[in-house]
């Protein structure tokens, strides 16, 4: 049986069973990674405390039918919003370390332009994967694709809270085809939502 410990941070909760967690980390030496914390949603546990998302912590695991995270110990906060957590823990590769994201998210430095690029979606020159059109100002996770600011509304709302990152890229008039096949210029329309360089 194998036991680690290394630096976290903790991206998201979930029930399992009636009274254990699971729990998606960020870690430093292992990249993201899931483990069950056993009775961890008892009212007297003193482990959930120090996993609630947003933690930056010391976790120890074993590996032993599946990870079990045996203790961990809460650091500090991170600077990082929920939100942001959770779409970490949708485009973070599995078991793969990511050193440059790991500084800037303990560093308080983080943004989405910046991590997109190290996992391979740059933004710089981003098309919009429906329409073609540059700049690509949101990220759709599911996808691994970028939209602009007149296309991203085509998704559904729930989506576009759950799954979508913006990315503030500075927006400029398109050209679209009105009815009768004429070009006519029409402005992007602006960013919708509240949002650090993070991308809440």
């Amino acid at each position: 049986m194998q036991e680690y410990v290394t630096a976290a941070v903790s991206l998201r909760k979930y029930s399992q069973g009636d009274l254990d967690g699971r729990y998606i980390l960020f870690t430093e030496r292992f990249g993201r990674m899931a483990g069950k914390a056993k009775s961890s949603r008892k009212i007297t546990s003193k482990l959930a405390p120090h996993l609630e998302p947003g933690t930056l912590l010391k976790v120890r695991f074993v590996e032993a039918h599946g990870t079990q995270i045996i203790d961990a110990l809460k650091e500090r906060n991170a600077d990082l919003s929920l939100r942001d957590l959770d779409h970490l823990a949708m485009v973070l590769p599995e078991g793969q370390p990511e050193p440059e994201i790991w500084r800037m998210v303990i560093e308080g430095r983080f943004s989405w332009r910046a991590a997109l690029a190290v996992l391979g979606w740059d933004p710089e020159d981003a098309v919009c994967g429906a329409c073609g059109v540059r700049q690509g100002a949101f990220f759709y996770i599911p996808r691994q694709d970028f939209f602009c600011a007149i296309c991203v509304r085509k998704l559904p709302s729930i989506t576009r809270q759950n799954a979508v990152l913006s990315l503030h890229v500075p927006l400029q008039p398109e050209r679209h085809m009105d009815e009768q096949g004429k070009s006519q210029s029409s402005p992007r329309s602006p960013i919708e939502g509240r949002g650090t360089e993070a991308g809440s």
